[in-house]
Protein backbone atom coordinates (compact mmCIF):
# COMPACT_ATOMS: atom_id res chain seq x y z
CA UNK A 1 0.00 0.00 0.00
CA UNK A 2 1.22 3.10 -1.13
CA UNK A 3 1.42 6.03 1.50
CA UNK A 4 0.70 9.63 1.13
CA UNK A 5 0.68 12.78 3.21
CA UNK A 6 -2.09 14.42 1.16
CA UNK A 7 -4.68 13.19 -1.61
CA UNK A 8 -7.04 15.46 -2.95
CA UNK A 9 -10.43 14.02 -4.54
CA UNK A 10 -10.26 15.98 -7.74
CA UNK A 11 -8.78 18.13 -10.27
CA UNK A 12 -10.97 21.11 -11.10
CA UNK A 13 -10.18 24.18 -10.50
CA UNK A 14 -10.66 23.94 -6.83
CA UNK A 15 -8.88 20.61 -6.63
CA UNK A 16 -5.99 22.23 -8.22
CA UNK A 17 -6.47 25.30 -6.77
CA UNK A 18 -5.74 23.32 -3.31
CA UNK A 19 -3.16 21.37 -4.99
CA UNK A 20 -0.57 23.93 -6.52
CA UNK A 21 -1.14 25.90 -2.20
CA UNK A 22 -0.28 22.85 -0.58
CA UNK A 23 2.72 21.47 -2.35
CA UNK A 24 4.37 25.00 -1.76
CA UNK A 25 5.25 23.45 1.63
CA UNK A 26 4.32 20.02 1.73
CA UNK A 27 5.23 16.60 -0.33
CA UNK A 28 3.77 13.84 -1.00
CA UNK A 29 0.34 14.74 -2.52
CA UNK A 30 -1.96 13.13 -4.74
CA UNK A 31 -4.57 14.33 -6.84
CA UNK A 32 -7.14 11.69 -8.18
CA UNK A 33 -9.15 12.33 -11.03
CA UNK A 34 -11.55 9.96 -12.84
CA UNK A 35 -11.49 11.59 -16.13
CA UNK A 36 -8.62 11.56 -18.40
CA UNK A 37 -7.82 15.53 -17.98
CA UNK A 38 -8.34 17.87 -15.17
CA UNK A 39 -11.17 20.09 -15.55
CA UNK A 40 -13.95 18.23 -17.30
CA UNK A 41 -17.09 18.80 -15.41
CA UNK A 42 -18.44 21.75 -13.52
CA UNK A 43 -14.83 23.58 -14.57
CA UNK A 44 -15.10 23.61 -18.03
CA UNK A 45 -18.56 23.62 -18.42
CA UNK A 46 -19.34 27.82 -17.12
CA UNK A 47 -19.31 31.17 -18.34
CA UNK A 48 -15.89 31.59 -17.35
CA UNK A 49 -16.80 34.64 -15.81
CA UNK A 50 -14.58 36.56 -12.86
CA UNK A 51 -17.48 37.22 -10.72
CA UNK A 52 -17.55 40.91 -8.51
CA UNK A 53 -19.34 39.74 -5.24
CA UNK A 54 -22.62 41.45 -5.57
CA UNK A 55 -25.11 39.12 -5.30
CA UNK A 56 -24.43 37.18 -2.17
CA UNK A 57 -25.35 37.50 1.62
CA UNK A 58 -23.02 39.61 3.59
CA UNK A 59 -21.21 36.72 5.80
CA UNK A 60 -21.43 34.43 3.57
CA UNK A 61 -18.54 32.30 2.54
CA UNK A 62 -19.75 32.68 -0.87
CA UNK A 63 -19.18 36.00 -0.41
CA UNK A 64 -16.06 36.43 1.11
CA UNK A 65 -13.86 33.73 -0.89
CA UNK A 66 -15.42 35.44 -4.07
CA UNK A 67 -13.99 39.04 -2.88
CA UNK A 68 -11.03 37.35 -1.91
CA UNK A 69 -10.58 35.53 -4.71
CA UNK A 70 -11.29 37.87 -7.33
CA UNK A 71 -8.27 40.27 -6.48
CA UNK A 72 -6.34 36.69 -6.68
CA UNK A 73 -7.06 35.57 -9.72
CA UNK A 74 -6.55 39.00 -11.79
CA UNK A 75 -3.00 38.85 -10.09
CA UNK A 76 -2.40 35.33 -10.54
CA UNK A 77 -3.48 35.54 -14.64
CA UNK A 78 -1.54 38.50 -14.73
CA UNK A 79 1.65 36.97 -13.27
CA UNK A 80 1.35 33.53 -15.36
CA UNK A 81 0.31 34.94 -18.37
CA UNK A 82 -3.43 33.31 -18.45
CA UNK A 83 -5.40 35.13 -20.81
CA UNK A 84 -8.22 37.16 -19.07
CA UNK A 85 -10.59 40.48 -19.81
CA UNK A 86 -11.72 42.98 -17.42
CA UNK A 87 -14.67 43.17 -19.71
CA UNK A 88 -17.22 45.08 -16.58
CA UNK A 89 -20.78 43.96 -16.40
CA UNK A 90 -23.79 45.74 -17.16
CA UNK A 91 -26.98 44.48 -15.08
CA UNK A 92 -30.03 45.98 -16.53
CA UNK A 93 -33.47 46.78 -15.82
CA UNK A 94 -35.89 46.70 -19.23
CA UNK A 95 -38.62 48.86 -16.81
CA UNK A 96 -39.04 51.14 -14.06
CA UNK A 97 -40.26 48.15 -11.63
CA UNK A 98 -37.36 46.58 -12.41
CA UNK A 99 -35.03 49.62 -11.85
CA UNK A 100 -36.62 48.74 -8.03
CA UNK A 101 -35.17 45.95 -7.52
CA UNK A 102 -31.75 47.23 -9.66
CA UNK A 103 -31.92 50.12 -6.65
CA UNK A 104 -31.96 47.21 -4.27
CA UNK A 105 -29.32 44.89 -5.50
CA UNK A 106 -26.86 48.48 -6.36
CA UNK A 107 -27.70 48.96 -2.30
CA UNK A 108 -26.62 45.18 -1.60
CA UNK A 109 -23.59 44.88 -3.43
CA UNK A 110 -22.06 48.08 -2.02
CA UNK A 111 -22.71 47.02 1.58
CA UNK A 112 -20.64 43.39 0.27
CA UNK A 113 -17.84 45.74 -0.33
CA UNK A 114 -18.33 46.11 -4.19
CA UNK A 115 -17.46 49.66 -3.70
CA UNK A 116 -16.23 50.06 -7.90
CA UNK A 117 -20.37 49.54 -8.76
CA UNK A 118 -22.10 52.92 -10.15
CA UNK A 119 -25.33 52.76 -10.93
CA UNK A 120 -26.55 54.36 -14.51
CA UNK A 121 -29.29 55.46 -16.19
CA UNK A 122 -30.67 54.81 -19.68
CA UNK A 123 -28.77 57.50 -21.07
CA UNK A 124 -25.62 56.17 -19.49
CA UNK A 125 -26.43 52.49 -21.08
CA UNK A 126 -27.07 53.58 -24.76
CA UNK A 127 -23.46 55.28 -24.80
CA UNK A 128 -21.51 52.37 -23.45
CA UNK A 129 -23.93 49.85 -25.22
CA UNK A 130 -25.74 50.78 -28.20
CA UNK A 131 -27.52 47.66 -28.98
CA UNK A 132 -28.89 47.33 -25.69
CA UNK A 133 -32.44 48.50 -24.73
CA UNK A 134 -32.53 48.97 -20.48
CA UNK A 135 -34.38 51.70 -18.11
CA UNK A 136 -31.04 51.72 -16.29
CA UNK A 137 -28.20 49.75 -15.01
CA UNK A 138 -26.05 48.72 -12.17
CA UNK A 139 -21.97 49.00 -13.64
CA UNK A 140 -19.53 46.40 -12.38
CA UNK A 141 -16.21 47.42 -13.68
CA UNK A 142 -14.55 44.55 -12.02
CA UNK A 143 -15.86 41.48 -13.42
CA UNK A 144 -14.39 40.12 -16.18
CA UNK A 145 -13.66 36.44 -17.97
CA UNK A 146 -10.98 34.10 -17.99
CA UNK A 147 -9.06 31.16 -20.06
CA UNK A 148 -10.22 28.66 -17.36
CA UNK A 149 -8.51 25.96 -19.24
CA UNK A 150 -5.13 27.97 -19.51
CA UNK A 151 -6.04 28.51 -15.49
CA UNK A 152 -6.13 24.95 -14.49
CA UNK A 153 -3.13 23.90 -16.98
CA UNK A 154 -0.54 26.54 -14.99
CA UNK A 155 -2.11 25.31 -11.92
CA UNK A 156 -1.66 21.74 -12.86
CA UNK A 157 2.07 22.37 -13.62
CA UNK A 158 2.84 24.32 -10.50
CA UNK A 159 1.90 21.53 -8.64
CA UNK A 160 3.79 18.66 -10.85
CA UNK A 161 6.58 20.97 -10.52
CA UNK A 162 6.39 20.73 -7.07
CA UNK A 163 6.38 17.48 -6.69
CA UNK A 164 2.94 16.69 -6.73
CA UNK A 165 1.34 13.58 -8.95
CA UNK A 166 -2.24 13.55 -10.40
CA UNK A 167 -3.48 10.35 -11.39
CA UNK A 168 -5.97 10.76 -14.18
CA UNK A 169 -8.17 7.74 -14.62
CA UNK A 170 -8.23 7.19 -11.49
CA UNK A 171 -11.52 6.93 -9.50
CA UNK A 172 -12.25 6.80 -5.56
CA UNK A 173 -14.34 4.11 -4.64
CA UNK A 174 -14.02 3.95 -0.81
CA UNK A 175 -12.38 5.67 1.92
CA UNK A 176 -12.00 4.13 5.09
CA UNK A 177 -10.68 5.80 8.67
CA UNK A 178 -7.84 4.07 9.98
CA UNK A 179 -5.97 4.59 13.21
CA UNK A 180 -3.39 6.51 11.36
CA UNK A 181 -5.09 8.57 8.73
CA UNK A 182 -7.62 7.00 5.85
CA UNK A 183 -7.28 3.98 3.44
CA UNK A 184 -8.38 5.35 -0.45
CA UNK A 185 -9.55 2.62 -2.29
CA UNK A 186 -8.89 3.34 -6.27
CA UNK A 187 -9.93 1.61 -9.33
CA UNK A 188 -7.65 2.70 -12.53
CA UNK A 189 -8.94 2.07 -16.10
CA UNK A 190 -7.92 -0.77 -16.32
CA UNK A 191 -10.53 -1.60 -13.82
CA UNK A 192 -7.17 -2.93 -11.49
CA UNK A 193 -8.22 -1.24 -7.97
CA UNK A 194 -5.19 -0.40 -5.10
CA UNK A 195 -5.12 1.67 -2.20
CA UNK A 196 -3.70 4.44 -0.72
CA UNK A 197 -2.64 5.28 3.04
CA UNK A 198 -3.48 8.87 3.43
CA UNK A 199 -2.77 11.15 6.59
CA UNK A 200 -5.47 13.35 5.02
CA UNK A 201 -8.02 13.38 2.46
CA UNK A 202 -9.59 16.69 1.23
CA UNK A 203 -12.59 16.37 -1.04
CA UNK A 204 -12.94 18.21 -3.72
CA UNK A 205 -15.17 16.19 -5.90
CA UNK A 206 -17.32 18.32 -7.70
CA UNK A 207 -20.68 16.64 -8.79
CA UNK A 208 -19.70 13.92 -6.80
CA UNK A 209 -18.88 15.25 -3.74
CA UNK A 210 -21.53 14.53 -1.47
CA UNK A 211 -20.82 10.62 -2.77
CA UNK A 212 -17.12 11.14 -1.30
CA UNK A 213 -18.52 12.17 1.58
CA UNK A 214 -20.43 8.88 2.28
CA UNK A 215 -17.81 7.00 1.42
CA UNK A 216 -16.59 7.80 5.41
CA UNK A 217 -19.76 8.17 7.00
CA UNK A 218 -21.58 11.56 5.98
CA UNK A 219 -24.46 10.56 4.96
CA UNK A 220 -25.79 13.94 5.89
CA UNK A 221 -28.72 15.48 4.44
CA UNK A 222 -27.34 18.83 4.38
CA UNK A 223 -24.28 17.37 1.99
CA UNK A 224 -26.98 15.95 -0.77
CA UNK A 225 -26.35 17.54 -3.80
CA UNK A 226 -28.92 18.04 -6.15
CA UNK A 227 -27.99 18.52 -9.93
CA UNK A 228 -29.01 22.13 -11.97
CA UNK A 229 -28.03 21.97 -15.42
CA UNK A 230 -27.62 24.90 -17.41
CA UNK A 231 -27.61 25.12 -21.37
CA UNK A 232 -25.52 27.37 -23.29
CA UNK A 233 -26.42 28.88 -27.04
CA UNK A 234 -24.17 30.83 -29.01
CA UNK A 235 -24.37 33.58 -31.38
CA UNK A 236 -23.85 33.18 -34.95
CA UNK A 237 -22.28 35.94 -36.19
CA UNK A 238 -21.65 37.87 -32.92
CA UNK A 239 -19.23 39.74 -33.51
CA UNK A 240 -20.79 42.01 -35.80
CA UNK A 241 -23.14 42.92 -32.79
CA UNK A 242 -19.73 45.28 -30.78
CA UNK A 243 -21.21 44.35 -27.31
CA UNK A 244 -18.21 45.47 -25.12
CA UNK A 245 -19.45 44.14 -21.75
CA UNK A 246 -21.16 41.12 -20.12
CA UNK A 247 -25.00 41.90 -19.84
CA UNK A 248 -26.82 40.80 -17.31
CA UNK A 249 -30.60 40.16 -15.99
CA UNK A 250 -32.34 41.64 -13.17
CA UNK A 251 -31.95 38.31 -11.28
CA UNK A 252 -35.08 36.64 -9.65
CA UNK A 253 -34.76 34.74 -6.57
CA UNK A 254 -36.67 31.41 -7.42
CA UNK A 255 -34.56 31.00 -10.23
CA UNK A 256 -31.29 28.04 -9.84
CA UNK A 257 -28.85 30.96 -11.59
CA UNK A 258 -28.99 34.82 -12.54
CA UNK A 259 -31.19 34.13 -15.25
CA UNK A 260 -30.14 34.14 -19.31
CA UNK A 261 -27.33 36.15 -19.86
CA UNK A 262 -24.99 37.41 -22.74
CA UNK A 263 -21.25 36.54 -22.09
CA UNK A 264 -18.10 37.26 -24.39
CA UNK A 265 -15.44 34.75 -24.98
CA UNK A 266 -11.87 35.80 -25.36
CA UNK A 267 -12.17 36.01 -28.89
CA UNK A 268 -15.62 38.14 -28.66
CA UNK A 269 -18.08 36.14 -29.63
CA UNK A 270 -21.10 35.91 -27.47
CA UNK A 271 -22.70 33.41 -25.63
CA UNK A 272 -26.37 33.33 -24.10
CA UNK A 273 -26.86 31.52 -20.88
CA UNK A 274 -27.04 29.51 -18.73
CA UNK A 275 -30.81 28.69 -18.52
CA UNK A 276 -31.42 26.46 -14.82
CA UNK A 277 -33.43 23.05 -15.09
CA UNK A 278 -33.17 20.68 -11.95
CA UNK A 279 -32.25 17.35 -13.52
CA UNK A 280 -31.71 13.79 -11.73
CA UNK A 281 -28.58 12.84 -13.70
CA UNK A 282 -25.54 14.12 -15.13
CA UNK A 283 -26.37 14.84 -18.85
CA UNK A 284 -25.06 17.19 -21.38
CA UNK A 285 -26.83 16.74 -24.09
CA UNK A 286 -28.81 20.07 -25.34
CA UNK A 287 -32.50 20.23 -26.88
CA UNK A 288 -31.98 22.66 -30.24
CA UNK A 289 -35.23 23.43 -29.76
CA UNK A 290 -34.74 25.38 -26.73
CA UNK A 291 -33.39 28.20 -28.76
CA UNK A 292 -36.25 29.79 -29.02
CA UNK A 293 -37.12 30.20 -24.98
CA UNK A 294 -33.47 31.34 -25.15
CA UNK A 295 -34.75 34.18 -27.69
CA UNK A 296 -38.00 34.85 -26.07
CA UNK A 297 -36.08 35.83 -23.09
CA UNK A 298 -33.75 38.16 -24.34
CA UNK A 299 -35.44 39.79 -27.44
CA UNK A 300 -36.32 42.45 -25.22
CA UNK A 301 -33.12 44.36 -23.92
CA UNK A 302 -31.29 41.96 -26.72
CA UNK A 303 -33.21 43.03 -29.94
CA UNK A 304 -30.00 42.52 -32.30
CA UNK A 305 -30.52 39.14 -31.62
CA UNK A 306 -32.40 36.56 -34.47
CA UNK A 307 -34.19 33.62 -33.87
CA UNK A 308 -32.25 31.85 -36.70
CA UNK A 309 -28.47 32.86 -35.27
CA UNK A 310 -29.11 30.91 -32.06
CA UNK A 311 -27.28 27.76 -32.12
CA UNK A 312 -26.23 25.14 -29.54
CA UNK A 313 -23.22 25.66 -27.61
CA UNK A 314 -22.59 23.38 -24.80
CA UNK A 315 -23.97 22.74 -21.03
CA UNK A 316 -22.88 22.44 -17.36
CA UNK A 317 -24.41 21.06 -14.45
CA UNK A 318 -24.08 22.66 -10.87
CA UNK A 319 -23.79 21.06 -7.51
CA UNK A 320 -26.43 23.01 -5.52
CA UNK A 321 -27.05 22.23 -2.45
CA UNK A 322 -30.22 24.30 -2.38
CA UNK A 323 -33.18 22.43 -4.50
CA UNK A 324 -35.65 23.97 -6.74
CA UNK A 325 -37.62 27.17 -4.50
CA UNK A 326 -35.35 26.96 -1.58
CA UNK A 327 -33.49 29.40 -0.46
CA UNK A 328 -29.50 30.59 -0.13
CA UNK A 329 -27.12 27.26 0.54
CA UNK A 330 -23.63 28.35 1.39
CA UNK A 331 -20.32 26.48 0.49
CA UNK A 332 -19.41 23.44 3.08
CA UNK A 333 -15.59 24.15 3.09
CA UNK A 334 -15.36 22.04 6.57
CA UNK A 335 -12.85 20.40 8.32
CA UNK A 336 -14.66 16.61 9.83
CA UNK A 337 -12.74 16.54 13.29
CA UNK A 338 -15.76 17.27 15.22
CA UNK A 339 -17.63 14.34 13.88
CA UNK A 340 -14.46 12.17 14.55
CA UNK A 341 -12.90 12.28 11.33
CA UNK A 342 -9.49 14.32 11.73
CA UNK A 343 -7.77 15.36 8.50
CA UNK A 344 -10.97 14.75 6.10
CA UNK A 345 -11.83 18.60 4.45
CA UNK A 346 -15.07 18.34 2.81
CA UNK A 347 -15.71 20.75 -0.06
CA UNK A 348 -19.24 20.48 -0.46
CA UNK A 349 -21.61 22.84 -3.22
CA UNK A 350 -18.86 24.87 -4.65
CA UNK A 351 -21.15 25.54 -7.27
CA UNK A 352 -20.92 30.13 -8.44
CA UNK A 353 -18.65 32.08 -7.70
CA UNK A 354 -16.63 28.65 -7.50
CA UNK A 355 -13.92 29.84 -10.11
CA UNK A 356 -14.03 33.28 -8.87
CA UNK A 357 -13.16 31.87 -5.54
CA UNK A 358 -10.94 28.85 -6.12
CA UNK A 359 -7.73 30.46 -5.22
CA UNK A 360 -9.38 31.55 -2.08
CA UNK A 361 -10.58 28.49 -0.86
CA UNK A 362 -7.37 27.05 -1.73
CA UNK A 363 -6.13 29.41 1.10
CA UNK A 364 -8.75 28.70 3.00
CA UNK A 365 -7.86 24.89 2.84
CA UNK A 366 -4.48 25.46 3.85
CA UNK A 367 -5.46 27.69 7.07
CA UNK A 368 -7.96 24.60 8.03
CA UNK A 369 -5.00 22.55 7.86
CA UNK A 370 -2.40 24.50 9.86
CA UNK A 371 -5.26 25.36 12.44
CA UNK A 372 -6.35 21.70 12.78
CA UNK A 373 -2.84 20.55 13.69
CA UNK A 374 -3.24 17.93 10.42
CA UNK A 375 -0.02 18.93 8.69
Amino acid sequence: MEKVKITIVGAGAVGLSVAAELSRTHKDIVVVESYPSFGQETSSRNSEVIHAGIYYPKDSLKLKTCLEGKALLYEFSARNNISHKRLGKLIIAINKNEMKELEKLYSHGRNNGVDDLTLITKADVKKMEPGINAEGAIYSPSTGILDTHGFMKCLASIFEKNGGQIAYNTEVIGIDKKKSGYEVTVIDSQKESFKLNSEIVINAAGLNSDRVAAFVGLKKAEYKLKYCKGDYFRLSHSKEANIKHLIYPVPKEDRGGLGIHLTLDLTGSIRLGPDDEYVEKIDYKIDPSKARLFYESVKTFLPFVKLEEIMPDTSGIRPKLQGKGEGFRDFIIRHEDAGGLPGFVNLIGIESPGLTASLSIAKMVSNITKSGGIV
